[in-house]
């Protein structure tokens, strides 16, 4: 498909239309949609479709900016606590717990490669229910990430905007009702900035977010510079002070700065050779985090004796001056901390529209999320209520425990994904396949069992907040989803093309 692309026709009628099948309600829970079928849709949208233009260097990127934010700024004074400097064992820990579902995450993107990621891969294999409980965690993930990410956001903004001008924003603005202000205006500022950037289409939005994964790539080897000149040896001694079950703990916690490389898969319509780049962009991705994370810490802890990194959530910031003896590191932490989250943002809301698109396409929630602007190619409506929503939800709602249950979705909809490669392989041994997983299904179940014991590791209030969530999800799908999912009706010829201006 070229770059511009065909005006695919629009998604047939409503159910109700044609003529119903008659099929029980365990049918229709259990129903799955043939794969052709969604290869077969791939980048149709009511009015217009995505364009295929993202190439591997853009599809990369997307994962490195989704996975690639706060994380790595604030994250060693949580983990380093327990670890000592084994901290560097727990990074790579954490790199191969999720290099057995981002396995499972390559071959299906290769396999199926759709804008639905997990929720399209579930349809495939494990059914229309499976499929939405997917989709409605995601939702989950990708919305509350977000509007989490971009509260970060705020707070480096004002560290900034004071090391370079003196300035703040007042607490009034700077924070959600219940936390000390009214309205946090930054977190609302960097989404609606996300929003024109994905409105202006795919290709488009790769290209800012690759400066700013770059920017952030070359703060964090601008810390392993400075830094380097603080390094001593015996900072590493001893290299395991609490042992292998402090090293687990640490990699325990680290392993949530890896998600988010699954993002390259949300965009398996508009990659150029999607079977083929995206298994590479997904395992690419990893190895480049998983690399710099391991760099960073290995220079962090010897640059700064182990017991220091207590409570410290500026490590990096910290260091760097320490080593230097200079305040203007703080400053310049704070700036690539300012462009990694903001390209955290944009990532993120790009992988929760083309979900939604995807889900829209198949009738399970309502069509003008599948609305394509002819123009740019791009969900525009879609983008725009995405993106207010998020904002709205980052701007005026503390959103506490809420937060925390994105981990648990997260967790889901990867453990979904290692099962489904196991059952693709066995309904579908022949099909065609970019990258398969080796040694499956060993690899696919040890990467779902590494998905439950991290998911029950998790608190009651956690399953709480997720299980709530759930309820909520299937009374959507019941209510509404199951009786508007085109696969209720038979083939309608096509209806009249609808576009936007």
């Amino acid at each position: 498909m070229s770059d511009q692309g065909s005006a695919p026709p629009a998604f047939p009628s409503p159910p109700g239309t044609g003529r119903p099948r008659q099929e029980s309600t365990a049918a229709r829970l259990l129903r799955r949609k043939p794969v052709e079928q969604l290869v077969a849709e791939s980048g149709q949208g009511v009015g217009g479709g995505l364009r295929r233009s993202l190439g591997l260097w853009q599809l990369t990127m997307i994962s490195i900016g989704a996975t690639l934010g706060t994380g790595i700024f604030v994250v060693l004074g949580e983990a380093v606590p327990d670890a000592g400097p084994a901290v560097i064992v727990s990074f790579v820990i954490a790199g191969l717990t999720a290099l057995f579902s981002a396995l499972s995450y390559a071959e299906l993107a290769g396999t199926i490669p759709v804008a639905g990621s997990s929720y399209s891969y579930a349809y495939a294999t494990l059914g229309e229910l499976v499929a939405w409980v997917c989709g409605w965690c995601l939702l989950l993930e990708y919305g509350v990430s977000v509007a989490a990410v971009a509260v970060g956001w705020g707070q480096y903004l004002n560290e900034l905007l004071d090391g370079t001008l003196g300035l703040s924003f007042p607490a009034a603005l700077a924070a959600p009702p219940g936390e000390g202000g009214v309205f946090n205006f930054p977190a609302l500022l960097v989404v609606l900035l996300a929003m024109a950037f994905l409105l202006g289409g795919a290709k488009e939005s790769a290209r800012a977010n690759t400066v700013m994964v770059v920017v952030k790539i070359l703060a964090l080897l601008l810390f392993c510079g400075v830094a380097f000149m603080g390094v001593r040896a015996g900072n590493y001694q001893p290299f395991m002070p609490l042992g292998m079950a402090g090293v687990s703990a640490a990699g325990a916690t680290l392993f949530f700065s890896y998600i988010g490389f699954d993002a390259a898969s949300t965009a398996g319509e508009e990659a150029k050779n999607a079977q083929r780049d995206l298994p590479r962009a997904i395992l690419l991705s990893l190895a480049i985090v998983t690399a710099l994370y391991c760099l960073v810490a290995a220079i962090a802890v010897g640059a700064l004796p182990w017991q220091k990194f207590e409570g410290t959530e500026a490590a990096l910031a910290g260091i760097m001056e320490g080593v230097t003896g200079q305040g203007i590191w703080p400053t310049l932490l704070a700036f690539g901390a300012v462009v990694a989250i903001a390209s955290v943002v944009l990532t993120v809301l790009y992988g929760q529209t083309r979900i939604l698109f995807a889900m829209a396409r198949d009738g399970l929630v309502p069509r003008v999320f599948a609305r394509v602007n002819p123009r740019t190619g791009a969900p525009r409506a879609n983008t725009v209520i995405v993106s207010v929503c998020c904002g709205a939800l980052a701007a005026a709602v503390p959103l506490g425990r809420l937060a925390d249950a994105t981990s648990i979705g997260t967790l889901f909809a990867f453990g979904l994904v290692n099962v489904a490669v196991v059952v693709l392989r066995r309904t579908r041994p022949t099909m065609p396949r970019g990258f398969r997983v080796p040694l499956s299904p060993l690899f696919p179940a040890i990467g779902l069992g590494l998905c439950l014991w991290m998911m029950f590791s998790l608190d009651a209030v956690t399953w709480t907040v997720f299980g709530v969530w759930m309820a909520a999800g299937l009374v959507v799908y019941f209510a509404y989803g199951m009786r508007r999912s085109r696969l209720n009706s038979p083939t309608i010829p096509p209806s009249p093309t609808s576009t936007e201006e």
